[in-house]
């Protein structure tokens, strides 16, 4: 089957398409994309995941053409910081 893995920095995005055999877990897909070894920052004990925008645990079987996304932890609260103006 065919799935990607996601991961966004600040300033890219990298999408890595993948064939996977049927029955294939999230966390499999994350180590087969090679994303853990480029990025070492990644800790998926820390890391949320999910697929199409819908958190899940590395455990659950993936499906064909879903897409497995790396969240990066939120570094600011967003009811303590200020609102932007409008321009």
């Amino acid at each position: 089957m065919r799935v990607s893995v996601v991961y966004g920095e600040t300033d890219s995005q990298h999408w890595i398409h993948l064939k996977l055999p049927v029955g294939s877990s999230v966390e499999q897909a994350i180590k087969a994309s090679g994303i853990l070894d480029r990025y070492p920052v990644i800790d998926l004990r820390c890391h949320k995941v999910g697929v199409f925008g819908k958190f899940t645990q590395l455990d659950a079987d993936l499906g064909e053409g879903d897409r497995v996304e790396i969240y990066r932890p939120i570094i600011a609260d967003p009811k303590t910081v200020t609102r932007r103006p409008k321009e």
